[in-house]
């Protein structure tokens, strides 16, 4: 049974840990451009080198969660986290920087949503949906915590002294994921693992299904995570280019976040009242119908916010889909290891996103950088209509 003290804890380190491994270039990547005579690309490009790491032990990690659980993972994570900010700190040269991108790429993959969400599940997949979306609901406020903690921390201390704290932070996550509590192995009789039996039957229950369900589920991971990642990194350049005053643009992509969050309550206000796979065409939706309003951002603020916010909102709902939907298309005593397969392809393609819209920006401009949004936009609310017109109608019988 997932307790709250459980969901507690894990929100608490969803938070921290987002915030001072995920988010830590974002803090501090002017000052250590300016401290170490780097190219932006090379200091941005480390974070790069995290996600592709990520993609690659992403199965690994999976599967021994599913055979173990989340506590051991997780605490592993906290630790590699930590050395892996250490490491960042103190790195004079360029070699010693990827080498601490590495080892953080590990630590995030075994600590971030992904790990949580399998821990969640492997304790109780009857109740981790709800788990999931509250632990979102922390997890979404890292940037704006550790944006400031950050960058009051680099002005007293230098990046250096900020990066060692948030080294202390990533520390404090470890007793906070030895919360987790140590579950049965996959050698126990599923009657003793706990609730499992409570779930319905899987919806993909045939080979050729769970293929079917795989493939098109891991299209809108890739595409979302594609999207997000391609967002983050030129949000506000494109709002410049489409003509926004630079603070205009600022504090139009500052709500981004703000959408992304309420979307995420309003889904843990209703209970979780959606199917998964409805909760996943909604989200996915959304990503498209507020990319529509981005070509009038210039000349409506009205727009302009629709496009943020709206957008926000859809990767918000995003998130928890991505938790849930596997719940009902897969057997959950699988969860690591079928998101884990999915999950690598998903990191590699966002690590690659921002360089790609990059130069259709510098060379297509703003209208082809928005077409070349507009592409994972589509093929994720394509694939996520696809796999509920195929399995919704099984669950027609299911609460």
């Amino acid at each position: 049974m997932i307790t709250g003290r459980i969901v507690a804890a894990l929100s608490l380190s969803q938070l921290i840990g987002w915030g001072v491994t995920f988010y830590a270039v974002g803090v501090f990547g002017d000052r250590i451009v300016a401290d170490t005579g780097w190219s932006r690309g090379v200091v941005h490009g480390g974070f790069s080198v995290a996600l592709l790491v990520m993609g690659f032990v992403s199965p690994a990690i999976g599967r021994a969660i599913d055979r173990a659980g989340g506590r051991r993972v997780m605490v592993v994570g906290s630790l590699a986290g930590a050395a892996g900010l250490v490491a960042l700190a103190t790195a004079h040269h360029l070699v010693h920087w990827f080498a601490a991108w590495m080892v953080l790429g590990i630590a995030m993959r075994m600590s971030l949503y992904d790990a949580c969400f399998a821990a969640l599940v492997r304790i109780d997949p009857v109740g981790a949906r709800r788990a999931i979306t509250t632990v979102t609901l922390s997890g979404g406020l890292a940037s704006t915590v550790f944006w400031f903690v950050g960058e009051a921390l680099a002005t007293r201390l230098g990046w250096r002294g900020a990066t060692l704290a948030f080294a202390g932070f990533a520390l404090l996550t470890l007793p906070l994921h030895l919360a987790i509590p140590t579950v049965a192995d996959r050698a126990t009789p599923a009657a003793a693992r706990g609730p499992v039996h409570a779930l319905p039957p899987p919806l993909a229950t045939e080979p050729d299904d769970r293929r079917a369900a795989a493939i098109l589920f891991g299209i809108v991971a890739v595409s979302t995570s594609v999207l997000a990642s391609a967002l983050a990194a030129h949000l506000i350049p494109l709002l410049l280019a489409l003509g926004l005053a630079l603070p205009t643009a600022v504090a139009v992509s500052s709500l981004r976040g703000v959408g992304q969050s309420a979307a995420r309550f309003a889904e843990f206000a209703s209970g979780g009242r959606l199917h998964p796979l409805d909760l996943a065409c909604f989200a996915c939706l959304s990503l498209p119908v507020s990319l529509a309003f981005a070509p009038f951002a210039g000349v409506s603020t009205a727009a302009a916010l629709a496009f943020s916010i709206g957008g926000g909102a859809g990767n918000g709902l995003v998130t928890i889909a991505r938790g849930s939907v596997p719940l009902v298309l897969f057997d959950p005593r699988s969860y690591g290891a079928i998101t884990g397969r999915i999950g690598a392809p998903a990191f590699w393609f966002s690590a690659l996103a921002p360089f790609a819209v990059a130069l259709v920006l510098d060379h297509g401009g703003v209208a082809a950088a928005l077409a070349a949004l507009a592409l994972p936009a589509l093929a994720a609310t394509v694939a996520a209509a696809l796999l509920r017109a195929e399995f919704r109608h099984r669950a027609a019988g299911t609460p």
